[in-house]
């Protein structure tokens, strides 16, 4: 992003604020109709893209080009135009009414104007996929079978792209980000100017430093309680990885598992609720079931999975003999204490949705409690230049987020519009023979590849697209189906070889990016498996009596202890081959009676698990009670 100075820098922070102070407007009194409120969501974002990012690497970084200047002079006209004829837009018939030759040249310019904006801003495999789909729309009529459909009129192209809002530009997708994506930006860019990030990373500390292994769970606790409110996994890297990869690093991790339990944290955030890289509200927008309902669904499975990182780590530091951080280095309990009023806005946010306030009433009421609480202290006090900072960081986090839920909503047009989604649907049913477990594995891989390369939430929408479906003509819950896909939209981004957060914790760590994503999805592979139990079993998602969902927990945390102790080569001590396969045989046993209901509820599963249990408690007792004996027979 582009660093300006002098009275564009300032140009730019007013153009932002008159944004942000928008959407808080219209989060607290009420939002405008669908084509107005997301007109002008896109009339701000859309030239920022740019004024503030460049052409290409060799653009200059300190000032935008009369190019740049042009292309977001042009970008204001069709989102004014829609803005202002949306009564006359509204009563237009799809398909039926012509398109104006203004309307052609608006949309025609807007489209390309998006394509460019998501090149240069979200990354350009967005762009190059969008343009793939586009390809399709005039190769179909060419092709047979499933992939056949008509040959579309250029007025027809515009239309659904530009004038729709049920999909296309201005579709649901960006309605999402124009309102509730919006306001949890806003809220994001408050909680890191009151410096609740370094909270998070100090409080950290304090809870794992000590510890062996302590800077990598250090990385993996910081990055979720951060992650889980940032909506883009590479950001979340720079945020904690900067701080948590030198430390590991120091501490004797190699750098590329340095790197890669940063970069597998991070992508897991997006997966933690309460935010979940705001793919949680688009997955409320396109089901039509409550926030809440998902975030609870979600929980259990995103424990599990950063259960299986911090054992991980924990083995790999115990096999190396890697020691924790000194207590000098880490923040006093106390200073913990006297800061932990920073958690009030993220405690009231989750209190709020709990009791079924809307997502606009519990981000507000957060956000206005994050800056009455900002004046508590000196260094975390929001004075005008604070806030204005803060209000110019919210406005440009959104600018990606924006243009690739656009950008999403242009391929799910031209998926919905064109029958293609049904298409593959049938070509992966048929191809899996209509049995359940292929035809969920060509789910993931298709999900896997549409989200390489983007951010969580057009990765989650352009995948949905064509695996919920196939997902559907299975049989599968609608929740359970776009649970499935969104844990797969959001893993590739620890998916070699394109795998961005990877990436991007290697340039901070100096380690080799391809290595670094391959042992980012080594650590992640517990969440590679965590979808196939709850499409199976809905207990994972909190769908069952107590007994039922204690149990499930426990079969399961014994099964991602066992694959963290096959990966890592350690379970109490070194594993040789033959113990890492029977150790591996065991945790893929544990893995399938946890995908069936019916194996979970029966009473050997229940009687193992109450081992477990008491194993686990009585252990240490045990061995505290045979170090004392120790003690007294040396003694006598």
């Amino acid at each position: 992003m582009r660093e300006l100075s002098g009275w564009k820098n300032a140009a730019i922070g007013v153009w932002v604020v008159v944004l942000i102070l928008f959407q808080l407007y219209t989060a607290t009194f009420g939002i405008f109709q669908p084509r107005i409120q997301r007109g002008v969501h896109l009339l701000f974002l859309l030239p920022l893209a740019f004024f503030l990012f460049p052409a290409t690497k060799k653009s200059p970084t300190d000032r935008f080009t009369f190019m740049d200047a042009s292309l977001a002079f042009l970008s204001l006209f069709p989102t004014l135009y829609v803005i202002a004829h949306n009564e006359t837009l509204l009563l237009r018939l799809q398909f039926v009414d012509e398109v104006s030759t203004l309307e052609m040249v608006l949309g025609m310019l807007m489209i390309g104007l998006m394509l460019e904006g998501i090149r240069r801003a979200v990354v350009p495999a967005m762009t190059y996929l969008i343009v793939g789909f586009f390809v399709y729309l005039f190769v179909a009529p060419y092709l047979s079978g499933v992939f056949y459909s008509a040959a579309p009129s250029l007025s027809g192209i515009v239309e659904m792209q530009y004038l729709f809002t049920d999909d296309g530009i201005f579709g649901s997708i960006t309605g999402v980000s124009a309102t509730f994506v919006a306001i949890f930006v806003i809220f994001g860019a408050f909680m890191e100017k009151t410096r609740t990030g370094q909270f998070f990373t100090d409080l950290a500390c304090r809870l794992a430093g000590k510890g062996q292994g302590g800077p990598a769970k250090i990385a993996v606790i910081s990055s979720g309680l951060f992650g889980s409110i940032s909506g883009v996994a590479a950001a979340n890297v720079y945020s904690t990885g900067v701080f948590t990869i030198p430390l590991m690093k120091k501490l004797g991790y190699r750098p590329r598992f340095a790197a890669a339990v940063e970069a597998s944290a991070s992508t897991g955030g997006m997966l933690m609720p309460p935010v979940m890289g705001a793919g949680a509200f688009v997955m409320a927008e396109m089901t039509q079931i409550s926030y809440l309902d998902i975030v609870v669904a979600a929980m259990l499975g995103a424990i599990l999975y950063y259960i299986s990182l911090v054992l991980r780590v924990h083995f790999t530091a115990q096999k190396e003999g890697l020691q924790g951080v000194s207590e000098d280095s880490l923040v006093p309990y106390k200073q913990i204490l006297k800061d932990s009023f920073l958690l009030i806005p993220m405690v009231a946010l989750v209190v709020l949705l709990v009791q079924g306030f809307s997502p606009f009433l519990a981000a507000n009421s957060a956000i206005a409690i994050s800056f009455l609480i900002s004046f508590i202290k000196k260094e975390t006090r929001m004075t005008p230049r604070r806030l204005w900072s803060t209000l110019r960081l919210s406005g440009t986090n959104m600018i990606m987020i924006a243009l690739a839920c656009a950008g999403a909503g242009m391929v799910v047009s031209i998926v919905t519009n064109t029958g293609l989604g049904l298409g593959l649907a049938a070509v992966i049913t048929n191809w899996s023979g209509g049995i359940a477990l292929p035809a969920l594995m060509l789910v993931m891989v298709t999900s896997l590849v549409l989200g390489m390369g983007l951010p969580c939430t057009p990765a989650y929408v352009i995948a949905i697209t064509v695996g919920g479906p196939i997902m559907l003509a299975l049989g599968y819950q609608l929740l359970s189906a776009h649970l499935f896909v969104f844990y797969f939209a959001i893993l590739a981004g620890v998916t070699p070889p394109v795998c961005i957060p990877a990436y991007c914790a290697s340039a901070i760590a100096g380690s080799k990016a391809l290595q670094t994503g391959f042992e980012a999805f080594k650590l992640s592979i517990v969440g590679f498996l965590i979808p196939f139990v709850f499409v199976n079993n809905p207990t994972l998602l909190m769908k069952g009596t107590l007994t039922e969902i204690v149990v499930l927990t426990i079969v399961l945390i014994v099964a991602v202890t066992l694959f963290a102790g096959v990966l890592s080569g350690y379970l109490h001590k070194k594993l040789n081959l033959l113990e890492r396969l029977t150790v591996l045989s065991f945790a893929l046993g544990l893995t399938f009676v946890s995908a069936s209901q019916s194996m979970v509820n029966s009473l050997p599963v229940k009687v193992f698990a109450t081992s477990a249990v008491t194993i686990f408690i009585l252990k240490p007792v045990y061995a505290r009670l045979r170090s004392r004996a120790a003690v007294g027979f040396n003694k006598a």
